[in-house]
C-alpha cells in the first residue's frame, strides 16, 4: 500500500514558530517539506508518536564559527545536539576565504587567536581546496552535513586578500582597495554567501597578540563593501564592536544601512565596564527601526562565561611557576603531583608570575567565579562565588578552586561569567531578549574550544527562560520558540524554514520538554591532530529532523546527513504565503 507521507509526527504539542498558542496536531512530511499540519488520516512510511511531546521547528543559530569544521566534519556538533538544524558561520570577520596560498598560516593564526581553535587542528584539518570565496562555497557544496549551513564573507580574509600586508597591518584602505573589496563582496553574495561580517573589538586578536586586521577599518571601507552587496541586491551585514563610544559607533552603522539598504545585525551584551551601555544601544536601535531601517541586535540568553580547568586553555594557576613546571605531564600525573602535600602547599603559597593582561586578572577573579557542577547553573547567586564559599568555610579562594579542579580526577571546572552578568543576575538578558528588534545569537558554536562552551544556548534558552528560572520573570514557551526559529531565520533571509507550516522545510524537533536538561561541559579529544575541545550535550531531544529525515534520536546520530550548503536567501514568498 502506498503511503501518503514520508514521515508523520503524530499527536504532538506544537509550538509552530509564530508565537501562537500551543496546539495539538499531526505533522505530515513529503519530499523534505511539511505537507500537512492538523489531523492527518494518511499514513507515513515512517511514523513518530509525539503524544505528550513538544514539537517545534528546528532551531536556527545565526552566530557560529564552523568555517573550518565544516571542511573536515559532517556533524556540526555541539550545535546539532541542541536541536539546531541550520547554522550560519563566518561571523566576527574571521574565516578562511578568500585566501591566497601564501596567507594560509596568517588566517589560521587569526582564527586561533580570535576563536581559540588550535593551530595544529586547523593546519591538519583544513584541505585548502579553494582560493576565492566562490571556490570555498563549491568545496562546501560537495559535502554533506547533519544541518544546513549558511556562510558569510569574513572581512579579515577579504582585507588581507586585497591589501596583503597593508591590510593585516590595519592601514587605511585606498579607493582602489575599497572598490576591489566591494566587487568581491558582490560576487560572494551572488555566489551564495548570506552576508558579510566584520569585527571592531580589541578582544579579537591573532594568536601572537596583534589586533584583528579589521579593527580600525574606516566608514568609507565598510560602506563601500555594503554598497557592493547592494548592487547584488542581496546579503546581510554582521558587526561586533566594543562600542567604546556607543552613540558615535551606532550612528556610523546606521549611516551604512541608510546608504546601502542592506540589513545589519550587531552583537549586544552587557559589560562590567559600562553596565548600562546596552540600554543606549537598544534605544538607538528602536529609533532606527522606527525609521524603517532593517537593523537587529544579536543577544544571548545567559552570561558569556569562561571555563577554567586543568585540561583547558587557562586555570587560576596557569601563571604559577609550579604549574608551568608540569607542562609536560599528563593530566593524571598533574593530579597526582598536586595531591602531594608539598606540591599543593607550594602552588597555593607562591604568587603568580607578573604577566599583565586580561587572562591573568580573569583567572584570579574569585568574587565573580563559580564552581561548575554536574547540573550547570547559569544564573548563580552571589553566595555561590568562590570568594563567598571561601569566606563561609574559613579557607582561601585558591584552596576552594584547587579542590574543585582536582575533583572528578582533575576534570573539575570553574565558571567566570564576564558578559551579561555585571550585576549578578540575568535581568539585562531578559530585557534584551524581549526587545522587538533583538534576536538570539552569539552561541559561537564551533569556536572557543578550550575556554567557552556556549553552543548549547538554544537548549538553555528553552529550559531557563520558559521553565526553570526562579530569580525573575520568564518567557512564554511559544515566544522563546519563535525567537530562535522564525525570528533568527528571517534575520538572515531564510524564509523557507522556522515555522511548522505546510510548504516550508521539514526541519523539526520532538522534545521531552519536562525532561530537557543540559549536561555539564566536558572535554573531548576528537578534533584533527587529536585536538581538544569543550563539548556539552543535553537530554530530552527525542528526535531532530532535517529536511524530513531523522538525524538524531535521543541525542544519538542516525547516520542521515541531509544537510547542505545554503546558497543565499531562501523562499520569502513561500513563507509569507504559509502565514
Amino acid at each position: 500500500m502506498e503511503r501518503a507521507y514520508d514521515l508523520v509526527v503524530r499527536g504532538g504539542t506544537v509550538a509552530d514558530g509564530t508565537g501562537a498558542p500551543l496546539f495539538e496536531a499531526d505533522v505530515g512530511v513529503r519530499d523534505g517539506r511539511i505537507a500537512a499540519v492538523g489531523e492527518i488520516s494518511g499514513r507515513g512510511a515512517e511514523e513518530i508518536d509525539a503524544r505528550g511531546r513538544l514539537v517545534t521547528p528546528g532551531f536556527v543559530d545565526i552566530h557560529t564559527h564552523y568555517d573550518g569544521q565544516a571542511t573536515w566534519d559532517e556533524r556540526m556538533q555541539p550545535s546539532s545536539w541542541h536541536g539546531v538544524t541550520t547554522v550560519v558561520m563566518g561571523n566576527c570577520g574571521v574565516g578562511f576565504a578568500p585566501c591566497r596560498p601564501g596567507d594560509h598560516d596568517r588566517l589560521v593564526r587569526l582564527m586561533e587567536g580570535v576563536e581559540d581553535i588550535p593551530f595544529p587542528v586547523l593546519t591538519e584539518g583544513l584541505p585548502w581546496n579553494w582560493e576565492s570565496f566562490p571556490d570555498y562555497l563549491d568545496a562546501l557544496q560537495a559535502r554533506r552535513f547533519d544541518v544546513d549551513i549558511g556562510t558569510q564573507l569574513p572581512h579579515a580574509a577579504l582585507r588581507v586578500y586585497v591589501m596583503g600586508e597593508r591590510g593585516a597591518a590595519r592601514e587605511p584602505a585606498s579607493e582602489t582597495d575599497i572598490a576591489a573589496m566591494a566587487q568581491l563582496a558582490e560576487r560572494a553574495v551572488q555566489a551564495g554567501a548570506l552576508g558579510f561580517s566584520t569585527s571592531r573589538t580589541l578582544n579579537h586578536r591573532t594568536s601572537d597578540g596583534q589586533p584583528t586586521p579589521t579593527l580600525t577599518a574606516g566608514e568609507d571601507e565598510l560602506t563601500g563593501i555594503a554598497l557592493g552587496m547592494a548592487r547584488a541586491g542581496k546579503g546581510v551585514l554582521q558587526v561586533v564592536s566594543d562600542f567604546a563610544d556607543p552613540q558615535a559607533e551606532f550612528a556610523m552603522l546606521r549611516r551604512i544601512v541608510e546608504r546601502s539598504g542592506r540589513p545589519l545585525s550587531f552583537s549586544l551584551t552587557q559589560h562590567a565596564r559600562a553596565p548600562q551601555s546596552w540600554r543606549i544601544l537598544l534605544d538607538a536601535l528602536a529609533e532606527a527601526t522606527a525609521a524603517g531601517l532593517p537593523m537587529k541586535a544579536q543577544v544571548c540568553g545567559r552570561p558569556v562565561g569562561v571555563l577554567f580547568g586543568f585540561e583547558l586553555t587557562l586555570n587560576p594557576f596557569s601563571h604559577h611557576p609550579a604549574w608551568k613546571e608540569m607542562a609536560g605531564l599528563t593530566l593524571a600525573e598533574k593530579v597526582a603531583r598536586l595531591r602531594e602535600p608539598a606540591a599543593r602547599a607550594r602552588l597555593l603559597s607562591e604568587p603568580p608570575s607578573a604577566e599583565p593582561g586580561f587572562a591573568t586578572t580573569m583567572t584570579r577573579n574569585w568574587a565573580n567565579m563559580y564552581l561548575m557542577g554536574e547540573t550547570p547553573d547559569y544564573e548563580p547567586t552571589p553566595d555561590r562565588t568562590v570568594a563567598a564559599l571561601a569566606l563561609a568555610r574559613g579557607t582561601t579562594p585558591a584552596e576552594i578552586a584547587l579542590d574543585h579542579l582536582l575533583s572528578n580526577d582533575g576534570r573539575g571546572m570553574l565558571y567566570l561569567p564576564f558578559l551579561n552578568y555585571a550585576e549578578g543576575s540575568l535581568d539585562p538578558s531578559y530585557e534584551m531578549l524581549g526587545h522587538p528588534d533583538a534576536v538570539p545569537g552569539l552561541s559561537d558554536g564551533g569556536a572557543h574550544v578550550g575556554m567557552i562552551c556556549d553552543g548549547s544556548f538554544p537548549t538553555s534558552n528553552l529550559t531557563h527562560w520558559t521553565r526553570d528560572r526562579t530569580r525573575g520573570p520568564r518567557f512564554d514557551l511559544e515566544a522563546m520558540v519563535r525567537m530562535q526559529t522564525r525570528d533568527t531565520a528571517r534575520a538572515v533571509g531564510l524564509y523557507d524554514r522556522g515555522m511548522v507550516a505546510a510548504g516550508l522545510r521539514a526541519d523539526l524537533n520532538i522534545i521531552d520538554y519536562d525532561r530537557l536538561t543540559l549536561e555539564a561541559p566536558k572535554v573531548a579529544y576528537d578534533l584533527p591532530a587529536g585536538g581538544r575541545r569543550l563539548v556539552q550535550r543535553a537530554r530530552g531531544y527525542v528526535a531532530t529532523i532535517v529536511a524530513g529525515q531523522v538525524t538524531y534520536r535521543d541525542g544519538e546520530p542516525t547516520g542521515a546527513l541531509p544537510g547542505r550548503l545554503l546558497r543565499g536567501a531562501q523562499g520569502q514568498a513561500m513563507a509569507l504565503a504559509a502565514e
